[in-house]
């Protein structure tokens, strides 16, 4: 193995706000999803190259950035997608706010389906739209919890509104859906005339044997209504760096959301542009590789740990993303487990309760990190739990 992954960078810099001093120095971050690995050095040595030259000028995304992020999308997928439909924005929340803002209304809203990122749940207050829930439907085997589309919520809830929002894969689930999903409810929006922006931005961190397949990938009837939301940020950990695109094939579509991004001018930052086209040259893809190999490893670790060793948890096998999704509410917990495994494990992990009301009980656990810190997280839970049993 090349890369070591079993190292991780010291990040408790008393003079730097991030997850690893957001809490006091006993407590083991396991929350926000950003990884505890060094970028690859290709995009680390190419950020150096920018910064030894000392002008931090203003930089507007390139025509060969563009061409760039259209080659990748047809090396991963075969999708061809022409460089004049990509769209540099500050990130994927910032990319589907612009989309909501651009294509709801008070009276047509946006449909997501919960539990899913908190930043989704926000758009209802930012942009002052209805939240129309689709809730996914749990099932429990054993201890391994799978989740499935409600078919008759999801259309009934696409009546009323004017965006779907798709998270796939999903965060926090770690759900790939599949080609037969995705069309069903790519035919749902377009009978019922709504704007579908699907979330991508953990399609690469694909784990084990997962494919995974574009929305828009599927026909160009749905290309054509279909924003798609990409980063390099989670893949390549630089999401402080604020970039990603928007992959926009219909012309209307897409001068309407360009519109709206220079309305609010959401200019992307000249590193960010120089880290992407850099992460998705190809020049950082075996350190990729090796990555989702530890990610695989570190996914069945968890698994195998929660079901060996605290059989009244349940755990999600996800297929991508560096996410776990655990449920508590079989456990003697009372209330919130966040508030129980920061309190008595000095573990802090994301309260299932952001994803939407389905999560009460739940939390979510970032596993991009070292076998050693993660055993470490799991252990302190374990003896905590150990407490009150």
């Amino acid at each position: 193995m090349k890369y070591n992954f079993a190292r991780t960078p010291n990040r408790r810099d008393p003079n730097v706000l991030n997850k690893w001093t957001w809490y006091p120095p006993d407590v083991l971050p396991m929350w926000v999803a950003d990884m505890d690995f060094p970028a690859p050095k290709p995009i680390l040595d190419g950020l150096r190259k920018v910064v030894a030259q000392g002008v931090l000028g203003y930089e507007l995304p390139s025509n060969a950035l563009k061409e760039t992020v259209a080659k990748r999308m047809e090396r991963l997928y075969r999708w061809k997608v022409e460089p004049e439909a990509v769209t540099a924005v500050t990130g994927i929340v910032s990319g589907f706010s612009v989309a909501a803002r651009a294509f709801c209304t008070a009276k047509r809203g946006v449909l997501v389906q919960t539990p899913v990122y908190n930043e989704f749940h926000e758009l209802k207050n930012n942009v002052g739209i209805p939240q129309l829930n689709a809730p996914l439907v749990k099932r429990v085997n054993g201890n391994i919890l799978t989740y499935e589309i409600d078919w008759d919520i999801f259309e009934k809830q696409a009546k009323k509104a004017g965006m779907f929002l798709l998270c796939n894969p999903h965060n926090p689930l770690g759900i790939i859906f599949s080609r037969k999903d995705l069309r069903r409810m790519a035919e749902i929006c377009i009978e019922n005339d709504v704007l579908i922006v699907s979330d991508e931005i953990h399609s690469e961190l694909l784990l084990g044997d997962s494919k995974f397949i574009p929305m828009a990938k599927l026909s160009s009837e749905i290309a054509n209504h279909t924003i798609t939301l990409v980063s390099p940020s989670k893949t390549f950990n630089v999401p402080g760096l604020f970039c990603g695109f928007a992959i926009i094939p219909n012309q209307e579509l897409r001068e309407r959301y360009n519109r709206e991004v220079e309305h609010l001018r959401l200019h992307v930052s000249s590193l960010g542009l120089h880290a992407a086209r850099i992460a998705f040259s190809g020049q950082c893809d075996d350190w990729l590789a090796e990555l989702r190999s530890h990610l695989t490893s570190n996914r069945d670790f968890l698994v195998e740990y929660v079901t060996r060793y605290m059989p009244q948890v349940r755990t999600t096998i996800p297929d991508a993303t560096y996410l776990g999704w655990l449920d508590f509410t079989q456990t003697p917990i009372e209330d919130s487990p966040y508030d129980f495994f920061l309190k008595e494990a000095r573990v802090a992990l994301s309260d299932g309760k952001i994803f939407g009301a389905e999560g009460k009980g739940h939390v979510r656990i970032n596993f991009g990190t070292s076998r050693k810190i993660l055993q470490q997280g799991l252990d302190r839970m374990r003896r905590a739990l150990r407490t009150i049993q």
